[in-house]
């Protein structure tokens, strides 16, 4: 298994791993596979190839396992704060630690940026594995939404959550 920043020659497998997320969990994620899968490979191209993305992917048996992004934020007031986007592992290849493998890089990549003051993403109310990896790696809650995503008649709350990049919690060189 290995980690590495993805570009656009990951576009094709980044595409195919995001609309199976999706697919398969879309209480997750506020994109529908439905608006997700018109886009152009041009679309999925620019999100690896960004300025104020990067996008990371993990690596097993030479396939596409999972992926994380972090969004940073362009608008002169926010530059401190940037955003988790899209984390999802395979269903073949959970509970092999590639959720923690992502997070780690993503906060790596964080504290390369010294002026990130906060990181923040949100996790749907229920998902108590995300939840729990998301604490593991330094992410406290600060709010609840309520309603925050609807799938057909049903409605999911969203917990917020955030941390410091450069607080001890997020050092990896401890255990936690």
């Amino acid at each position: 298994m290995w980690i590495e920043r993805l570009d656009a020659s990951h576009a094709l497998a980044y595409r195919e791993l995001m609309l199976e997320a999706y697919d398969r969990h879309p209480q997750a994620f506020t994109s529908s596979v439905r608006e997700r899968a018109v886009m152009p490979l041009s679309w999925w191209e620019s999100r690896l190839t960004s300025k104020l993305d990067a996008v990371f992917g993990a690596f097993e048996d030479g396939r596409l396992a999972g992926i994380v992004g972090l969004a940073f934020e362009p608008r002169e007031k926010a530059r401190h704060k940037a955003t988790v986007f899209g984390m999802y592992v395979s269903a073949e290849f959970r509970q092999r630690g590639l959720g923690l493998k992502l997070m780690e890089a993503l906060l790596s990549e964080a504290q390369q940026h010294p002026e990130l003051k906060v990181i923040q993403l949100t996790v749907t109310a229920g998902n108590d594995a995300a939840f729990q990896l998301y604490q593991r790696c330094g992410f406290i809650q600060f709010g609840l939404e309520p309603m925050a995503v609807r799938v057909g008649e049903d409605y999911f709350d969203k917990i917020h959550m955030w941390c410091a990049p450069f607080a001890p919690s997020t050092s990896f060189n401890e255990p936690r």
